[in-house]
């Protein structure tokens, strides 16, 4: 069987590294905000051309921790709305509700998945004051548009960049803050939860570094009603090891891509649209058809394992039973369409071969 995503195997050759750094980790003691932490912050933050990092406990947390960030700082007010694409992970959306904003929910461009910079201006009201951009599936949204619609409207531009670490496009630093997810299924996976933020904006990082620390920023002395979620020690040591490796990791999946988009010739699937004067850093490979289920059964008798991002959109979740009724048709029609093919870098030259030998031979 060709794993979707074979963790044990991406990881095997760091274990030695893992080792000796568990040891350091458990020899100074240091399990809570510690040098690692601290490195890694340093470490991503020039990696992401950015000033400021706070590693936090996940990515969902990395959200709400901006927005209730902004919101001590007089940016957002509770009950605020913010614009975010209809077609993501649930999470996207969950963080908007748990700092008590209102999200305001838009199509996606079928072409690429991401949000539809064309539909925002109809969608901004004297209410809305952030766009929460999603890179879905490891590639760049529209920011140079959508951060010219901001600036016209006095806008907060926030990005949930959990499965598109090292895609940069233009020197997006004009943004306000970027939210990054660790968990281990990801470009830059820890062996755990993990996130971090990333911002030129000392004011808001001085703010985050505080609530992720329950509020404080000198023990006992508590400024705000914080939470308890910071980048674990160990966690941060893990990254360490891998974040130089990021880049060729990245290239690797490119590479996979290139591959599926000029060799797979089957009418029956539509293959991802990717501007090559762009970066996308191929998180996941997404394919369409109007057949995904007997596909994904055709190619798991032939040894490939698929999965699908997402079966259900957030809109028709039971947790979100007030937007049940409501008609998103271009994610609604993406997510019943959708199916992630493998790949990541480990995935060898023959297995690539034999998956788009597979697919091509497929037939209904």
């Amino acid at each position: 069987m060709i794993s979707f995503l074979d963790l044990k195997k991406i990881n095997c050759k760091y274990e030695t590294e893992f080792q000796k750094k568990l040891m350091s980790v458990l020899e100074n003691g240091q399990f809570i905000l510690g040098n690692e932490v601290k490195s890694f912050e340093i470490d991503f933050a020039k990696f992401c051309n950015k000033k400021f990092c706070i590693g936090v406990g996940n990515g969902l947390d990395a959200l709400i921790l901006i927005f209730k960030g902004y919101i001590q700082l007089g940016k957002l007010q509770k009950g605020d709305e913010v614009i975010v694409p209809a077609n993501t992970y649930i999470a996207t959306i969950l963080a908007i509700l748990e700092a008590d904003l209102i999200p305001v929910l838009i199509e996606p461009n079928p072409e690429t998945f991401n949000l539809n910079t064309d539909l925002i201006p109809a969608k901004i009201s004297p209410k809305t004051k952030a766009i929460l951009v999603v890179h879905l599936y490891g590639q760049l949204a529209e920011m140079d548009k959508i951060n010219t619609i901001a600036k016209a409207n006095n806008l907060l531009v926030i990005e949930d960049a959990a499965q598109s670490h090292g895609a940069f496009y233009n020197d997006i630093s004009n943004n306000n803050a970027v939210a990054y997810s660790f968990y281990p299924g990801k470009n830059l996976g820890a062996l755990g939860d993990a996130g971090a933020i990333v911002t030129n904006d000392e004011h808001l990082s001085n703010v985050v570094s505080s609530i992720r620390n329950y509020g404080s920023t000198i023990k006992y002395h508590n400024e705000y009603v914080g939470i308890n979620s910071r980048l674990d020690e160990i966690q941060a040591a893990f990254l360490n090891i891998k974040l130089p490796f990021l880049n060729a990791d990245n290239e690797h999946r490119r590479t996979i891509a290139k591959r599926y988009i000029t060799e797979i010739k089957n009418s029956t699937i539509k293959l991802p649209t990717w501007d090559f004067s762009k970066n996308h850093v191929f998180h996941l490979f997404v394919i369409r058809t109007k057949k995904r289920k007997e596909l994904q059964e055709y190619l798991k008798n032939n040894g490939i394992e698929t999965m699908i991002h997402y079966p259900i959109p957030p809109h028709k979740q039971k947790a979100f039973e007030k937007w049940n009724s409501a008609s998103f048709p271009i994610t609604e029609e993406i997510h019943d369409e959708v199916l992630s093919l493998p790949i990541s870098p480990v995935l060898s030259t023959d297995e690539v071969d034999f998956i788009i030998k597979k697919i091509n031979e497929w037939t209904f």
